[in-house]
């Protein structure tokens, strides 16, 4: 999700400026990729490509030729493989464009025009996304047969209080993909559907957009210039709270969006802003990090880290009054904050703390990838959908 406010800064510019761009969207990856499906990039006409598809590998081929493979207006699909390129075999126009780096793995790549002024689902989507910081679920047709009546990039978007269509209109399969949507939205995955009947099948990616992730960082110190640096690069929204007004200013942390100086001794309204964040407790003061502690317990964080030896956050637990048991309390934060990474810098903390959160808010150990027995990245599900009525039959009168 880190691409979500450069791909939507970029869409934003190209309609002040009312210029029509190329969106670049990742949707399918067989065997092994740098990026995954949902991953985007904007490309205009002239000036840089914002965003990523690949590694780098791929940007170059699609910025180049990106414009005149959609100057139909309509949205293709380009396929990229990464295998070993074996130069004898004649070229076939149907297979992937090989590129020859000997990774084994074919990337899909939707390419569509994104016009100013016209109405645009995954735009609005997108918007939606960063504006309410909630999550979305958006189907994109990747393939479908003359007769279905659909056309590849119709979509219907998804969120827990609206609905968003374009190409689905008065289709009937609309209903089985808009229930499919809120299971997208439930299990926070994406995956690949396909609808079938008979002979006549539409692919669907279901895709998952989860919010800009957030993080609050109690303390203003040094120390914690590099940890919003670091945070920033990989696109998360940081707030910096502080109770000293010298410490917590704005021109000390460029890449925060917001920089508060508040007393402890000064009611403070926590929830909206610590739930579903990370949090890092680093004032280095005692009395201060016991409030903040305390403050954020009681709210609905994904992560709490305390800085500070073990022994010192234990008696932070402990002085802690009218909370639940202490042993319930140290289930829920992380202390001695950090991974073991050595090193002990400003940097180097920060780079510990960083990687921890992004591996517990991924889900992962943050072990050493040499050592993993599975893929690097989990497979997007691929899933299937018999449907009984004929896709010849599917359209309906209304929505």
């Amino acid at each position: 999700m880190s691409d979500l406010c450069g791909v939507l800064d970029a869409l934003d510019e190209a309609d002040s400026n009312k210029d029509e761009v190329v969106l670049a969207t990742v949707v399918k990856v067989e065997g092994s990729a740098y990026r995954r499906p949902g991953a985007r990039m904007v490309i205009p006409r002239l000036g840089r490509a914002v965003g990523t598809v690949s590694g780098g590998c791929l940007e170059r081929e699609l910025v180049q030729k990106a414009w005149w493979l959609t100057a139909s207006g309509a949205p293709v699909i380009r396929c990229y493989s990464t295998a070993d390129r074996d130069d004898e075999e004649d070229d076939d126009e149907g297979a992937a464009l090989t590129f020859g780096l000997g990774c084994n793995g074919t990337v899909h790549v939707l390419l569509e025009r994104y016009t100013p002024g016209q109405p645009s689902v995954l735009y609005a989507l997108l918007q939606g996304v960063r504006t309410s910081g909630q999550s979305a679920a958006l189907a994109t047709v990747l393939s479908a047969g003359e007769l279905s009546g659909l056309s590849v990039g119709a979509r219907l978007g998804q969120t827990a209080e609206s609905r968003l269509c374009e190409g689905f209109e008065g289709h009937a399969l609309r209903s089985s993909v808009e229930a499919d949507l809120f299971a997208t939205l439930e299990r926070k995955k994406s995956s690949h559907m396909t609808y079938a009947s008979g002979p006549q099948a539409v692919e669907v990616l279901l895709e998952y957009i989860a919010p800009q992730r957030r993080l609050v960082i109690f303390g203003a110190g040094d120390d914690a210039q590099p940890v919003v640096r670091f945070a920033t690069e990989l696109g998360w929204e940081v707030t910096v709270v502080d109770g000293r007004a010298h410490f917590a200013r704005a021109e000390r942390f460029p890449g925060a969006r917001q920089v508060l100086a508040t007393s402890i001794e000064r009611p403070f309204a926590l929830h909206s802003k610590i739930d579903g964040a990370a949090v890092v407790i680093m004032t280095h003061s005692y009395r201060q990090d016991r409030h903040w502690l305390k403050q954020v317990l009681a709210c609905a964080p994904a992560y709490v880290g305390q800085l500070g030896p073990k022994e010192r956050t234990e008696r932070l637990l402990d002085d802690i009054k009218g909370a639940a048991d202490v042993a319930t309390l140290r289930a829920h934060v992380h202390y001695p904050m950090g991974l073991d990474l050595g090193g002990d810098t400003p940097q180097s903390v920060a780079l510990s703390i960083v990687s921890e959160i992004s591996a517990c808010l991924n889900q992962r150990q943050g072990g050493m990838l040499r050592y993993r027995t599975r893929t690097i990245h989990d497979a997007t599900e691929v899933r299937h959908t018999a449907l009984i009525e004929p896709l010849a039959d599917v359209r309906r009168v209304g929505n």
